[in-house]
């Protein structure tokens, strides 16, 4: 059997032809997208996705025109988050129309058309790599859907990522040069470990994050309004400028299980420090489109 390598051409399909053009085409689908912002964790059970949620809805709240991508295919959970699971989507002479909520955030989840019990198809025809082929096929479907979608004029498209450095990688692959990153971990030794490996993989690959943001820092207890200790030690920080700390808040669960309410006049530091990490990663991506002057002392 020959490598691919050994193969002299590509038989007459053009591959590199149709690759480029797909990359031209997904490019024009997001032009309007002001900032793309990959929300990534080499962890798994870090409470990435509901906090992508509720980032967007903090960034909403102050102004920005966003949307949030939901990148795994394979166990999607933004349109129940979001309380879209609902709401059809929509196919015109545009594209697909993004699913919006009543304050405005979009989501695009296929947990919206596909039922709770359905997987993915991503059958295999590979005999001896089938892993390989459905991680091709999955990035593929995955450009396809972001070319097919309108996405409108955006300040910031949030893409919530699955776990994992490698699969990290993968979809930044798909998503283009021009995407940011951001980690999220906990204060815990062992979560901090793991994501300081997809920093490592990451910066390997030439991709430097803005920073992180530390989930579950203590725990918000409602009965006495104090934020305690949640985890017995604080480990090593991650070599990157933190965003934000946000505490673990219990009626959290409620709230994704049922589809978030809009963000009102309620204050409590779980959500003031969401609000803080959005004003950071504003400011964050506000440095890096127009960094700073060196001083030529």
């Amino acid at each position: 059997m020959k490598r691919y390598s050994e193969i002299a051409g590509d038989g007459g399909s053009d591959i590199l032809g149709q690759v480029i053009e797909q990359r031209r085409a997904q490019a024009a689908s997001l032009a309007g997208v002001g900032h793309l912002v990959a929300i990534a964790s080499g962890k798994g059970g870090v409470g990435k996705s509901t906090l992508t949620l509720v980032l967007g809805l903090a960034l909403r709240q102050r102004g920005r025109r966003v949307a949030i991508l939901d990148c795994d295919l394979n166990g999607p959970c933004q349109a129940q988050l979001a309380g879209l699971q609902e709401v059809p989507w929509h196919l015109s002479e545009e594209g697909l129309g993004v699913p919006r909520r009543a304050d405005g955030l979009g989501v695009l989840s296929l947990g919206g058309v596909l039922a709770a019990e359905q997987p993915m198809p991503l059958d295999s025809v590979a005999q001896g790599d089938a892993h390989t082929w459905r991680a091709t096929r999955e990035m593929a479907m995955l450009s396809q859907l972001i070319t097919a979608t309108s996405w409108g004029e955006l300040d910031l498209l949030l893409v919530d990522l699955p776990p994992g450095s490698e699969r990290t990688l993968h979809h930044l692959g798909v998503l283009g040069a021009r995407t940011s990153v951001v980690l999220v971990t906990l204060p815990s030794a062992l979560a901090t470990g793991v994501v300081s490996r997809s920093l490592g993989a990451l910066r390997a690959a030439g991709h430097e994050p803005l920073g992180y943001l530390e989930n579950m820092a203590g725990y918000y207890c409602r009965d006495c309004g104090e934020v305690r200790s949640l985890f017995p030690e604080a480990p090593r920080s991650l070599d990157l400028p933190c965003l934000g700390s946000i505490p673990f808040d219990p009626e959290w669960a409620e709230r994704g299980d049922r589809g978030w309410p809009p963000l009102g006049e309620e204050r409590d530091p779980a959500l003031e420090a969401v609000g803080h990490a959005a004003e950071a990663l504003l400011a964050s991506l506000a440095h890096r489109e127009s960094p700073e002057e060196e001083d030529p002392r």
